[in-house]
């Protein structure tokens, strides 16, 4: 499989707040230990690369 972009903008951003909500949860110990699955959504933020998106063929960025 290869890593090639398949995240747009809004789309980034949006994992991006999500992610850090759910960390946040997490750590205060309101939505543990579920909460720590934020730090997915936050890393494919940061590398514009979703596995799922790959497998099912989906890219919502403009560019790509």
């Amino acid at each position: 499989m290869k890593f090639e972009t398949n995240l747009g903008s809004a789309d980034r951003m949006l994992r991006l707040v999500l992610g850090a909500a759910l960390i946040a949860l997490a750590v205060t110990g309101v939505f543990a230990p579920w909460g720590y699955v934020g730090a997915i959504f936050v890393a494919t933020a940061f590398v514009k690369f979703c596995p799922l998106y790959a497998i099912v063929g989906l890219k919502t960025c403009k560019e790509c």
